[in-house]
């Protein structure tokens, strides 16, 4: 297990607080689902997705090589444009970085409501979330979950309806600005099987009664035939 910080009562491993960068290759570690690097909110970010979000559409998907960076062009050109830019590239290399990978396909979600609202798991690898604006992602510990009322096995019924949610203590929410390291099921020794295996179990967050979008990085890696 990595020497970084799990979090305090959560009865298991899978997830997992870290305190520097160095310590993200956590993820990397059998147990570990989900991890969680905590940063200070930016000001300058903050203010300018204020000014931009009405400009912003519904967002940018793209792919990128190793090598390339995100281009100031996609973003709306308002004071304060480069600090998003510049976080955009910070996280790209750390994910580059970390996971070796030839490419990334890149999604800045624009959001008016829960893109995911239902607790799921994702037919993924490791993938890299970071929310600026808005409520970050929530997730369900396993303990907390019955994983046969995942998908099809909720039989149509609400989350907090099917038994899914064992315990809604089991339930946590990232940090604003928090570099998120979630992994699927298609992840080594996660099973491979969609809603059986060990991916985390995570939703995006409710937006009624919120009055501004919310706007998250999502990064997933692309590899070369």
């Amino acid at each position: 297990m990595s020497q970084a910080i799990l979090q305090q009562g959560a009865g298991t491993d899978e997830i997992l607080f870290v305190a520097q960068l160095a310590d993200l290759v956590g993820i990397f570690d059998t147990d570990v689902q989900l991890c969680i690097l905590q940063r200070s909110q930016q000001r300058e970010i903050l203010d300018y997705l204020d000014a931009a979000e009405n400009d912003l559409g519904n967002g940018i998907r793209q792919s990128f090589n190793r090598g390339t960076l995100f281009p100031a062009g996609l973003l709306p050109d308002l004071p304060g444009r480069k600090f998003l830019l510049d976080d955009i590239h910070f996280l790209m290399k750390i994910y580059f970085d970390l996971t070796g990978c030839d490419g990334i396909a890149l999604r800045l979600m624009v959001l008016d409501r829960a893109m995911c609202p239902r607790f799921h798991v994702d037919h993924t690898g490791i993938r890299m979330l970071c929310t600026w604006q808005g409520s970050g992602t929530q997730w369900l510990r396993n303990d907390a979950a019955d994983r046969s009322k995942l998908g099809e096995g909720s039989r149509g019924l609400a989350d907090l309806e099917s038994g899914l949610i064992r315990d809604p203590r089991g339930i946590g929410e990232v940090p604003v600005f928090a570099i998120t390291l979630l992994k699927g099921d298609a992840w080594v020794n996660n099973d491979g099987k969609r809603n059986t295996g060990k991916g985390i179990i995570h939703r995006s967050p409710d937006l009624v009664g919120t009055q501004k979008k919310r706007i998250a990085l999502s990064l997933d890696a692309l590899w070369n035939d």
